[in-house]
């Protein structure tokens, strides 16, 4: 089993480091607020760091799961970061949603050093974090992306190589794309239910098997319709995602009046305080 270096427990870092806890890597963790990570090992076991540097060191693979490129930049090239002790023939692995610019730097920056880069995003949300079923796009070399695959089995149900350092991360956009088209066409479908006095549970049975189904009517269907919104990535996060592919289509001329109309419908949700609940909170800005 790999000696691994795991930086970042958040709701999705930390259940995929239990996972690979569980299917018997030695794991030691970082987290930027040590009492979480101290909280986790006394939970789970391993062993915890006091630097991104000091998990590292001597790791056969460094994985990062943080918030965002200033995050992941802290914990892979600045201070003590974890590029400054990783051991050459090292693989890292990233898992955080960030542009395809960091990742494309981190890939150069890690082929100097001799590592095995790959830019692994993922989609699935806190419960396939939880439950080990995520879906996982890769960028990087094949050797890279091979060498990854044995550990990222341990938590994912779906391991995709789409293409060189940084496809992963503009595939990555591609999904959030799709994501938010999906959901805010479900909430215009529920209030206009819920307008037609229409039964809601009965038209969830009567379209959730047809043409409109879709992994969002599966999860959020009856919890928007209950006006719960704790179930998936917080739309603070999302704005995040959305000005990625924003500006990534800035640079390979795509256009995306969709996404960028949507990305305004979730400012309006953040000003109604709703910048914490899931995405499913768009269905907020439509009167009931």
């Amino acid at each position: 089993m790999a000696k691994i270096a795991f930086i970042g427990l958040g709701v999705m870092g930390s259940p995929i480091a239990r996972h690979l806890l569980n299917a018997g890597h030695d794991v030691t963790v970082y987290n930027r607020t040590h009492a979480k990570a101290e909280l986790w090992v006394t939970e789970h076991g391993g062993r915890s760091a006091d630097t991104p540097a000091a998990a590292a060191e001597g790791a056969d693979a460094v994985i990062t799961c943080v918030g965002a490129d200033v995050d992941l930049e802290a914990v892979t090239l600045r201070g003590e970061g974890c590029f400054k002790t990783m051991r050459k023939g090292a693989l890292f692995i990233d898992h955080t949603t960030v542009s395809a610019k960091i990742a494309r730097q981190l890939a150069i920056e890690g082929r100097d050093r001799g590592f095995l880069v790959v830019d692994a995003p993922v989609t699935g949300g806190q419960s396939g974090a939880e439950q080990g079923t995520l879906t996982i796009m890769c960028g990087g070399r094949e050797k890279a992306v091979a060498e990854a695959t044995p550990l990222m089995q341990a938590y994912a149900r779906k391991i995709v190589h789409v293409g060189p350092n940084g496809a992963g991360q503009t595939t990555k956009m591609v999904n959030q794309i799709a994501f938010v088209g999906i959901i805010q066409s479900l909430a215009e479908a529920l209030r206009f239910a819920q307008a037609a006095d229409l039964d809601i549970d009965q038209v969830y049975e009567a379209i959730s098997s047809g043409a409109a189904q879709s992994w969002q009517m599966t999860h959020y269907w009856h919890s928007m319709a209950e006006d719960r919104f704790n179930f998936g990535l917080a739309v603070d996060w999302m704005r995040k995602d959305l000005g990625l592919a924003i500006e990534e289509a800035r640079d390979n001329g795509a256009t995306l009046p969709m996404a960028a109309m949507i990305d305004q419908f979730f400012a309006d949700v953040q000003h109604m305080g709703g910048g914490r609940q899931d995405t499913s909170a768009l269905v907020r800005r439509l009167p009931k």
